[in-house]
């Protein structure tokens, strides 16, 4: 099992790393997060919602993702409340005091799930989450020493080097575990390196020495693009890509799904900046408003900051606008709450640039689609019979009026899923990983460089899985070639790997 000494220190890219290089040596293995806190959800092929981390891992470990890795999903929908989702499936909102009170009802569900998935493979990888050191929380802890001590796991300790103070982060959180718990951290493992590790070595010397746990790893600061947790990274705050083509993805506060940029972000030519000002969208090219947990939030928010007035002049001097499940509903002409799903605020008018109307319900909608391309608007024509793939996680339901021209059809349905303005520069959809399998995305980019008069690839993108499959590589060849495999399998086998092995 990895642990952190807390949020952001690797924990997510270090699972995957090493659930890829114990996939290539041979194991069939599968990775397990028993709470996780993210709005980057995903359906499996059997409805059910998950995270987006734990699914990223199942493809490193070359297994179908399934909610048994990831038992419990909380998605927040405001600073106090989360959605909390438990076999894939939402069981209500609830404030954090709430779920806490709760929580203890879900302790035998985990270690069912737990033991369902673990007897099914050779080997499966835990990752806890943010500190085990919590000692406000230890009591209720369900994911970190308390899943260890549930699954009789060993605990690889991370700790994270770059904001300075890894040492004293890394012996206090040890130091503040109860005994019995220290004793089952067998190894520890430095992240984010940057320099000569020689610089390192006293300080190694000192940890082991204090504690009596081996450093099995000095793991250098990784430039990989491997879909990390959410707002706690850094990824909002970089500017991807060249500037032939200039993408603004509006930073709403509950943005979710943003895993759906990623692809574009690989792209060489394409410049995607997540903005959070009317400002910043004057230069772009095309600008896209992702997915939501807070649709009717969001929405006040963009206008508040005249972000949506800036997008609707944006759209109507011809610029290209793509909205993407709570980016789409937020399009259209109003957007009803009856049952009060998303908000406290029944109604409020949408962007006007779609002939839609939507309307939020009490089921959710979570399931893997296939679509096929059909129009007849402006550039979207040379799509026809393209087919993509994606999954819709959504609760609103919407209305087309006749000035809506679809262009996607799911699931072989004739109600449209997809639809665009007459002139074909404002489109939406409710499907999740448009961009994924390529033809869509380098259409879109295409479009946008022919009118500005660049030259043309047609194989400017890569498939998403393309890009996945270089990018979990690369991640594991630059951990396996730093941290020490051989102390890894001891520990996996319920050994102790010996001190020094550093130096080797």
């Amino acid at each position: 099992m990895f642990q952190g000494t807390g949020s952001s220190v690797g924990k997510s890219m270090l699972c995957t790393a090493v659930l890829r290089i114990l996939h290539q040596d041979g194991w069939k293995v599968a990775p397990f997060k028993a709470q996780n806190m993210a709005l980057n959800s995903y359906a499996t092929s059997e409805g059910l919602e998950m995270g987006r981390a734990q699914v990223t891992q199942a493809e490193a470990a070359c297994i179908e993702p399934s909610v048994k890795m990831n038992p419990i999903l909380l998605k927040p929908t405001s600073d106090r409340r989360s959605q909390v989702v438990v076999g894939g499936k939402p069981i209500g909102t609830l404030t954090a005091m709430e779920y806490e009170e709760y929580k203890p009802n879900l302790r035998k569900f985990v270690k069912e799930t737990y033991d369902a998935l673990e007897s099914e493979v050779d080997c499966v990888v835990i990752e806890g989450a943010g500190s085990p050191a919590e000692i406000n929380l230890h009591e209720g802890d369900l994911v970190n020493m308390a899943m260890a001590k549930a699954a009789d796991a060993p605990v690889i300790l991370i700790g994270d080097i770059n904001p300075g103070g890894v040492f004293a982060s890394v012996y206090g959180t040890v130091k503040l575990l109860p005994e019995d718990e220290q004793k089952m951290i067998k190894g520890i493992v430095i992240n984010k390196f940057r320099g000569d590790v020689k610089i390192l070595e006293p300080g190694l010397d000192m940890l082991e020495e204090l504690l009596g746990i081996p450093v099995i790893g000095v793991i250098p600061f990784m430039d990989v693009d491997i879909e990390d947790e959410d707002s706690v990274t850094e990824r909002f705050n970089r500017q991807y890509g060249g500037e032939a083509v200039r993408v603004a993805v509006v930073h709403i506060p509950h943005i979710s799904n943003f895993t759906d940029f990623n692809i574009l972000e690989s792209e060489t030519d394409v410049s995607v900046k997540y903005v959070k000002s009317a400002a910043e969208i004057k230069d772009a090219d095309i600008v896209m408003i992702p997915g939501t947990k807070n649709t009717i939030e969001d929405l006040n928010w963009m206008k508040q900051r005249g972000i949506a007035d800036e997008i609707v002049r944006f759209a109507r001097k011809g610029g290209m606008v793509v909205g993407i499940c709570g980016g789409y509903q937020m399009l259209g002409e109003r957007l009803f709450d009856p049952y009060y799903t998303e908000s406290r605020i029944p109604e409020i008018a949408g962007l006007g640039l779609l002939d839609l109307t939507c309307t939020f319900e009490n089921e959710k909608t979570t399931t893997q689609s296939r679509g096929l391309i059909r129009s007849d608007a402006g550039w979207l024509s040379e799509l026809n019979g393209v087919l993509v793939d994606g999954y819709e996680i959504h609760m609103g339901v919407n209305e087309y009026g006749p000035d809506c021209k679809p262009f996607l059809y799911l699931n072989g349905r004739e109600h449209p899923d997809g639809v665009s303005n007459k002139e074909g520069n404002v489109m939406g959809t409710y499907l999740h990983g448009i961009f994924d399998t390529g033809a869509f995305g380098r259409a879109l980019i295409n479009k946008v460089k022919k009118e500005k008069g660049i030259d043309v690839s047609e194989s400017d993108i890569l498939t998403m899985e393309e890009f996945r499959e270089r990018e979990l590589n690369k991640a594991a060849d630059i951990v396996r070639a730093n941290l020490d495999m051989e102390a890894v399998y001891t520990i996996i086998k319920g050994g102790n790997a010996p001190l020094g092995r550093w130096k080797e």
